[in-house]
């Protein structure tokens, strides 16, 4: 069993405050109200939520690669995460994973196979309820 850890403090009321939040072995990332919702500059728990399912999916895809039998050299993959109005209150409704593999060994349509079984047993993935699509590219 692995445990990971990570952290987050706010500091003040909703409107004017600050936080940050910390994965255990890594740096602090702030983050605020503009940063989430008015699209200042800057990271928010949606795009952690994002960068965590995007690294779970490409070092799972690296495995399942090999296992399909072709060799991967580089994979990269970014998320788009839906954050909507919902009543009062807002939801992530649906992640958009795009993959970009270069690799030997197989074809767009291995690849997609490949990739979509990923998506499934993905740790990260399997615990979101929103949809994640998926659009694979072998370069």
């Amino acid at each position: 069993m692995s445990i990971s850890k990570a952290s987050a403090q706010w500091v003040g009321d909703l409107k004017s405050g600050k936080g940050t939040m910390k994965p255990d072995h890594a740096g602090e990332v702030p983050f605020a109200v503009n940063t989430r919702f008015e699209g200042a500059k800057g990271s928010n728990p949606e795009e952690m939520i994002g960068a965590a399912l995007a690294g779970c999916f490409s070092m799972a895809l690296s495995l399942g690669l090999v296992k399909g039998g072709m060799t991967p050299e580089d994979i990269k993959t970014t998320a788009k995460v839906h954050l909507d109005k919902e009543g009062d209150g807002f939801s992530i409704s649906k992640i958009e994973l795009t993959t970009e593999v270069k690799a030997t060994g197989g074809d767009a349509a291995k690849l997609k196979a490949i990739a979509d079984e990923t998506k499934k047993g993905c740790p990260v993935g399997k615990v979101l309820k929103a949809e994640v699509v998926l659009d694979a590219k072998l370069l």
